[in-house]
């Protein structure tokens, strides 16, 4: 059995870094990376870090839980150009990370909304970039206009454990959405 994760966010907010830091195979990163795409190639990536920035269209990695259950996990594109992908990626997902640069919170609308209108269950990762000021929970998810009971939890992309903790809650997560869903449930 697999269950399929996705990991969306705005361009630069740390998709391939936490596929690639939780993934027990190398990571598939299908596109280019920035360095090798030449110059004017960045689609609005102020203060998205410094260095060869991934510009991937989608990643994908695995783990095993136990034999005979993975987790897959998709990383979405986070360019405008890529979002036809979006409809494909996001059909039959347990759930979605959504991972926030607070300094571009606003890249993650398109995600949110996106998920929202799927029915999709998501938490927002904020990814913690050196620089960044720091923003309580209820702050990020206020200004994300979230749905209450939509977790807001902190995240280091680089770290494997951190990655590892949010793939945890967001399976939890998804796991009472879809429960309440079901025929018969108690809200």
């Amino acid at each position: 059995m697999a269950l399929k994760i996705l990991v969306a966010g705005g361009f630069g907010a740390g998709k391939t870094t936490l596929v690639g830091a939780v993934s027990e195979i190398r990571p598939l990163c299908a596109g280019k990376r920035l360095a090798e795409a030449g110059p004017g190639a960045v689609d609005g990536a102020r203060g998205a870090g410094r260095g060869t920035i991934p510009a991937a269209t989608m990643d994908f990695g695995r783990i095993t839980i136990r034999a005979g259950l993975s987790l897959y996990l998709f990383g979405t594109p986070g360019q405008d150009r890529s979002w036809f992908l979006w409809d494909g990626l996001s059909r039959g997902a347990l759930g979605a990370v959504v991972l926030a640069d607070t300094r571009r919170l606003q890249d993650c609308f398109p995600a949110v909304d996106h998920l929202e209108y799927r029915g999709i269950p998501f938490l927002v990762a904020v990814n913690r970039f050196p620089g960044a000021r720091p923003h309580a929970a209820h702050e990020v998810a206020a200004a994300l206009d979230l749905d209450r009971g939509t977790p807001v939890v902190p995240c280091d992309a680089r770290d494997g454990d951190s990655g590892k903790e949010v793939l945890v809650r967001l399976v939890e997560h998804a796991g009472r959405v879809h429960m309440a869903r079901l025929p018969g449930s108690v809200p």
